[in-house]
């Protein structure tokens, strides 16, 4: 069974679902080589291990050399939902105590985000921001061009994954994408988390648009709505 690697970004946290094994050979340089393309831009890393079906010498020098890069880069790598072979891999080792491990994806991103600033990906000061799209090209848009006004972004591609964000951190306003509520389970527990919050909704046009005045027509709504909230 060969290495897949599923990562989604939960906010400031990139979480990275192992299914398969991770042993020596094409399945570490895989994971090796994603760790570093993910350090370019991101500090804070979680390794979701729950459906990792065995792990040899290679690949767990790999997860230890995935922390090393990480702390090196200023940042820190977690593990979540450590299957018990894994874990008495760790144990007989004696790395339990190098990895902080938790038992959830929602504890993880929670410890990361009770951690010094330095493991986050932006240091900015001003208004905190839940941006929540779907599509990655334009999260990715919408990031930069409010970090670059001056927020602190953090995105996520799921109501739930919006949830955990909300249990953990404080925003001041929320960006929700076209569609992101539709007919999920989770809409009605996240309408009424952000029901006291400045929410706008950006209308199935909008990664169509006009880039300058797409991002000129956000920035104003986003001061008008900051201004009387």
């Amino acid at each position: 069974m060969k290495l897949l690697l599923e990562t989604r970004d939960v906010g400031r946290v990139t979480i990275v679902k192992l299914q398969g094994r991770l042993v020596a050979g094409g399945e570490v340089e895989t994971l090796r080589a994603h760790v570093a393309w993910l350090l370019r831009d991101r500090r804070a890393i979680v390794f979701h291990l729950g459906e990792v079906v065995f792990i040899d010498s290679s690949g767990l020098g790999t997860m230890v050399r995935a922390l090393t890069s990480t702390r090196q880069a200023r940042g820190d790598l977690k593990l979540c939902h450590v299957p018990d072979h894994v874990r008495k891999v760790l144990d007989l080792s004696h790395l339990n105590k190098l990895f902080d491990s938790h038992d959830s994806e929602d504890n993880a991103v929670a410890a990361f985000y009770k951690a010094p600033a330095q493991t986050a990906s932006s240091t900015s000061s001003g208004r905190s921001l839940l941006c929540l799209e779907r599509n990655s090209d334009v999260a990715a848009y919408l990031r930069e061009i409010l970090r670059n006004a001056g927020y602190d972004v953090h995105t996520s591609s799921s109501l739930r994954d919006a949830l955990i964000l909300m249990r953990v951190t404080r925003f001041d306003a929320l960006l929700l994408g076209a569609g992101m509520t539709a007919a999920s389970p989770h809409e009605k527990t996240f309408r009424d988390a952000c029901a006291k919050m400045p929410v706008i909704e950006l209308d199935e046009q909008f990664s169509t648009q006009d880039a300058g005045q797409a991002a000129s027509d956000v920035l104003q709504q986003l001061a008008t709505r900051l201004q009387t909230a």
